[in-house]
């Protein structure tokens, strides 16, 4: 599973000119699903965003979590975090969950981040979404839940 952590002091998701999620101070995460993650990899993502510490306290430190700093966790699915570019102009998605599934790994990951106590918004698996932030900082965060983000291989060109 792979995040892309984006500390924010707002954001929004519109599908078809609706707000469907909102969250103002906190943590805007698009999530994706490698074809053979399981639920342990989940359970490391929801765990992470929970402990990570990248708000500031009183000395101006990122040293807070997300509940510390009374933040938020937008959590928006994103199929693309698992294109690989590396040959030719059109991403493969080859390492992507299929759909059906991958629905079934959102869900239970936003279950798993309200199961750590967090304050969770989320978008809609499978929508055409807007996603509007306002990143602070800023501070953006990859986080995988395999090294080296799937063992990929880097690609001589």
């Amino acid at each position: 599973m792979r995040a892309v952590v984006q500390r924010v002091l707002r954001a929004t998701i519109v599908i078809d000119d609706a707000v469907v999620a909102s969250i103002g101070h906190g943590l805007a995460v698009l999530v994706g699903f490698c074809k053979d993650d399981e639920s342990h990899d989940l359970e490391y993502i929801a765990r992470k965003l929970r402990t990570l510490r990248v708000f500031s306290d009183e000395e101006g430190k990122m040293n807070r979590a997300l509940a510390e700093a009374k933040g938020e966790l937008l959590v928006v699915p994103q199929f693309t975090l698992y294109g690989d570019a590396r040959k030719g102009c059109r991403p493969s998605y080859s390492d992507a969950m299929e759909p059906e599934t991958a629905k079934r790994k959102f869900d239970e990951f936003v279950g798993l981040c309200s199961a750590e106590g967090l304050s969770v918004q989320h978008g809609i698996f499978g929508a055409h979404m807007q996603f509007e932030l306002v990143n602070d900082g800023p501070v953006t965060i990859l986080l995988d839940s395999k090294p080296c983000f799937s063992g990929i291989t880097p690609v001589r060109i």
